[in-house]
């Protein structure tokens, strides 16, 4: 009985896994069980650090927001800043007043100013 040769769909699949782990160091990048191992890994770690860069950017924004408030004055805070701002219905999300404090703090004291000016006439 003759041999017969295998088709190329097998092929193809796993040189379409070694050309995502090329980059890898090791085994990892050679041997086709541990490609694919790696290769669900890094895609795991790729979705959950998506989710986890998008709270270290707030957390940021927060931090940096919160530092320019308290620098004009010590009795002012983040938070109150934030409930003022919602009180009056402005839509500035913080990633915008972040900005706002890094470039043109100016601004930023204007808007707070204007804060707790209606604060204190309420």
């Amino acid at each position: 009985m003759t041999r017969i040769r295998r088709g190329y769909i097998a092929r193809r699949r796993r040189t379409k896994i070694r050309l995502f782990a090329s980059s890898f160091r090791g085994a990892h990048s050679r041997l086709t069980r541990t490609i694919t191992q790696q290769k669900i890994r890094a895609l795991v770690s790729a979705h959950r650090d998506r989710d986890r860069q998008k709270i270290n950017f707030r957390r940021l924004w927060i931090t940096r927001i919160n530092a320019a408030i308290r620098e004009r004055g010590v009795c002012y805070s983040y938070s109150r800043l934030i409930n003022g701002l919602y009180k009056k219905q402005l839509l500035l999300n913080r990633k915008i007043l972040a900005q706002i404090a890094i470039s043109n703090r100016n601004c930023l004291y204007m808007i707070s100013n204007e804060i707790i000016r209606k604060e204190s006439t309420d």
